[in-house]
């Protein structure tokens, strides 16, 4: 049981990290070229600034993200523990 716990643990860590480079890199890429630039007509200058801040954004929601799963699964944990 604690070796599941433990594989379980692992891959939600996994599961994050790849969350947390991949979404704020693509967000700034598409935010950049697709909305600040193309839908919005920003110059090049600008849209690095507001794409930036998309990215710092998507950042936090995914620790936020990160946060409450890992909460939430301790929590479960400890209760199947003291059931036991």
């Amino acid at each position: 049981r604690n070796e599941s716990s433990l594989a379980s643990t692992l891959k939600t860590l996994l599961f994050f990290t790849a969350l947390m480079i991949t979404v704020p890199i693509g967000l700034y890429f598409t935010t950049k070229s697709y909305v600040f630039e193309g839908a919005f007509g920003m110059s090049n200058r600008d849209s690095y600034f507001y794409a930036a801040i998309v990215a710092v954004v998507a950042v936090h929601v995914v620790l936020a993200l990160f946060v409450y799963v890992a909460w939430n699964e301790g929590s479960r944990q400890w209760r199947e523990g003291k059931q036991d």
